[in-house]
């Protein structure tokens, strides 16, 4: 039975804690804040309550199999897992709605034909066809085995695009921007495709044409809701990790990792103690890390050795929130979630994901109206989240807008209100009160630099949108979550947990669950 200590108390970091207890190790998490969850947090106030991370997940077959591999308990038995249906509503500039049903494909296409007009939902068809493609070829290197040690074999765009004419060739794209223009042209279609990439926090305009898979993964596994919020999910899981005799040291901030002969040994915490450990699981982003190794944050040295995949010079982008506290009851007619999409998206890609760092005049909001009475006090009032894709909290002279500045959070607020009364007409009218959720809210509450939110990881462009490995160069630590293979998301932070488990049990030539 090994000692293991796992810096953290994110879902991936408790994925790995609860899969390892299992298997009969002696197991600690130690996290700076006063809670467990992550980024899924939840904000209550006068009997309203709001989700204030993730507001949907998708995949479930990963929590699903991680409640299974870890007690009798099935998933559905600790939570109200819910289907929202219809998945979507998307709301474009030009006044077009379309409402899209939930893991359809002949409803899809329907939709998208009567909204759109005769094609629109065949073209869209023919896209996800060829995204399943590039699911299936990497679907087992991506998400279900540790990251390869020839990891640029994944550089190679998976994604069989159609092909575009040049003057000497037939160059297929690369970018899912690129992908977009050539294969839907429509410009509404182009906007629902990237409004995937967006809300995963990448920029389509760099984005791997597998970005792709994207969409197909909502639209094949279906989007799903946790009764009385997302943060119900985190608390399940905690209470399986108790079960399971994983022991939480909570205000318990790491300072740096303790090493014996070349190897992890163990944690030495603020206060000065030092805790041995055979096993160190970091459930932490890359700039953090550097820091608890003593190493530089670009390259973090001997953790991330430059033959390996490393992380961005500075934290992308992040999760701006507004959380609307409405009276007037919720209309039976309501969709869970609306997109409204931006009047103009290069201008808004431009701001969020410009070397300067800005806000958009116009941005794509989320809206999400989840029938949960669990969120509102009664019937006559509605509680109602709008996230949206921004830059994050510039730190220490990094990118970024700095959030806390007077003004900056609630005037953004106004613009975003704004745009979602195209979603809840009357909206403005009907605010009781509201509360800003920044990229620096985020930072504070989950230790993230810049309150930054990770995106999956995808196969193509020479691997600029890989993420760093499980396996670190200092033998002995581990790395796990939304920061590490096989990047960010629930679904993909908990697949982390059981390739770090799968590590860590059967060592570091483990290849993967047959």
């Amino acid at each position: 039975m090994a000692r293991i200590a796992v810096i953290g108390a994110g879902t991936g970091a408790m994925a790995t804690a609860a899969r390892l207890a299992v298997a009969g190790h002696r197991v600690a998490v130690w996290e700076r804040g006063e809670t467990y969850g992550g980024s899924l947090r939840r904000f209550e106030r006068a009997g309203f309550g709001f989700d204030t991370g993730p507001g949907l997940l998708h995949l479930p077959a990963v929590q699903r199999d991680l409640f299974l591999k870890t007690g009798k308990e099935p998933l559905e038995s600790v939570v109200d897992l819910v289907q929202v249906d219809p998945a979507a509503r998307h709301v474009f500039p030009d006044g077009t709605d379309v409402t899209l049903p939930n893991a359809s494909r002949a409803g899809v296409i329907e939709a998208l034909d009567r909204a759109l007009g005769a094609g629109a939902g065949e073209r869209w068809s023919e896209l996800l066809g060829r995204a399943r493609e590039a699911w299936d070829r990497t679907r087992r290197p991506l998400l279900e085995e540790p990251l390869w040690s020839d990891w640029q074999v994944l550089g190679r765009e998976p994604y069989p695009s159609v092909g575009r004419k040049g003057l000497l060739k037939r160059r297929p794209a690369s970018t899912l921007a690129e992908v977009a223009a050539l294969e839907l042209k429509d410009p509404r279609l182009v906007a629902l495709l990237e409004s995937h990439a967006l809300a995963y926090g990448f920029d389509p305009r760099t984005a791997p044409a597998s970005a792709t898979v994207l969409p197909y993964m909502e639209q094949t596994f279906g989007t799903w809701y946790v009764g009385g919020g997302m943060r119900a999910l985190a608390t399940a899981l905690y209470e399986r990790c108790l079960a399971r005799k994983v022991e939480f040291a909570f205000g318990a901030e790491v300072r740096r990792l303790v090493r014996k002969d070349g190897r992890a040994a163990g944690i030495e915490l603020a206060d000065g103690r030092i805790e041995e450990a055979d096993v160190v699981v970091a459930g932490v982003d890359p700039w953090t890390l550097a820091g608890l190794t003593a190493d530089s944050p670009g390259a973090a040295g001997q953790a991330r050795g430059t033959g390996d995949v490393l992380p961005p010079s500075t934290p992308p982008s992040g999760r701006f929130s507004v959380l609307l506290a409405l009276r007037g009851g919720r209309a039976p007619d309501a969709v869970h979630r609306t997109v409204v999409h931006a009047a103009d998206r290069a201008a808004e890609l431009t701001a969020v994901f410009g070397d300067g760092g800005g806000l958009p005049q116009s941005p794509t909001v989320t809206v999400l109206r989840p029938d949960d009475p669990a969120q509102r006090p009664d019937d006559g009032h509605e509680a109602v989240t709008l996230t949206v894709t921004v830059p994050a909290h510039a730190t220490g002279g990094t990118g970024g807008v700095d959030w806390t500045a007077d003004g900056v959070a609630e005037g953004f607020a106004d613009r975003v209100v704004g745009a979602a009364d195209a979603a809840v007409p009357g909206l403005r009218d009907r605010i009781l009160w509201r509360e800003t959720r920044t990229p620096a809210d985020t930072a504070a509450d989950t230790g993230a630099a810049g309150g930054a939110v990770p995106g999956p990881a995808l196969a193509g462009l020479d691997g600029r949108a890989l993420v760093p490995a499980n396996r670190t160069r200092i033998p002995g630590l581990y790395t796990a979550g939304g920061w590490s293979h096989p990047g960010g998301g629930l679904a993909h932070a908990g697949m982390s947990g059981a390739l770090v488990a799968g590590l860590v049990v059967h060592g570091d030539d483990w290849h993967g669950s047959e």
